[in-house]
């Protein structure tokens, strides 16, 4: 069974268990926790050689010129007991480029001769369940170790000249994920979280580091930077991306 069956039959089930925990957040007591983030992407680097043998290695932002984008995404927390912690995220992404290459392009048997002008999309929306499990719980730490099943739709396209060609991979990625939260009293306290995993065909990491300021006892706010990187080498693709997150939100507790 390829990765992308497995993704096609994961999407139902990851929907499912996110529809189940809105519901059980209904009649929740001081369990739930919406995590809403937004702000400015931008791709560090954005390297892509399709297929992964055969295809021309080229970049979406130093071959062409990517643009900034602004970004969101959704995390419903769910604390099942005092430790364990059930969430369903949702952080769709979407990146464009554009210019010209100085070489020819082999992209998906399709070829984007020298010097025409080129747009291109990146599409990295991510959709996970996670179970963590808090190891430590005191008045200034708080740290928890976990699983996250995760499916990555994702999709890289180009067009110009007359030509246009675009593949789309969806999957299935397991990853581990962690939390860990240091009090500054009152005021503040430092967050480090996020979902990674490395493998000989390519990584993952999703982290995010910021503060967390208590606006009153069930709001918060929280501003930081997250750093999304990764990608896969394999026959069908080799694509890896670092993209870079200037984030701000909002946490309520219900």
């Amino acid at each position: 069974m390829t990765s992308r069956v497995i993704g096609v039959a994961l999407r139902p089930i990851l929907l499912s268990a996110f529809l189940l925990l809105l519901s059980t957040a209904a009649a929740a007591q001081e369990r739930v926790t919406i995590d809403v983030e937004n702000g400015a992407a931008a791709a560090g680097y954005n390297d892509v050689r399709i297929p992964g043998s055969g295809g021309t290695l080229f970049s979406l932002t130093d071959d062409l010129r990517s643009a900034g984008t602004y970004f969101w995404r959704v995390r419903l927390d769910y604390r099942v007991t005092n430790r364990n912690v059930l969430s369903a995220l949702a952080a769709p992404l979407s990146i464009d480029s554009g210019g010209t290459s100085g070489n020819d392009i082999v992209f998906m048997n399709e070829t984007f001769r020298a010097g025409t002008p080129l747009a291109a999309r990146y599409v990295f929306n991510s959709y996970r369940v996670t179970w963590r499990y808090e190891f430590v719980q005191n008045a200034s730490w708080r740290f928890g170790l976990g699983i996250t099943a995760k499916i990555r739709d994702a999709l890289t396209g180009l067009r110009g000249g007359g030509q246009a060609a675009e593949k789309r991979n969806v999957g299935f990625v397991p990853l581990v994920n962690f939390k860990l939260e240091r009090s500054l009293g009152r005021r503040a306290a430092f967050r480090l979280e996020g979902d990674a995993l490395a493998a000989p065909q390519g990584r993952a990491e999703d982290v995010f580091a910021g503060l967390v300021f208590p606006v009153s006892r069930r709001v918060a706010v929280k501003a930081g930077y997250r750093l999304l990187e990764g990608g896969a080498d394999v026959d069908e693709v080799y694509t890896f991306t670092a993209i870079h997150y200037a984030a701000v939100g909002a946490i309520v507790r219900f």
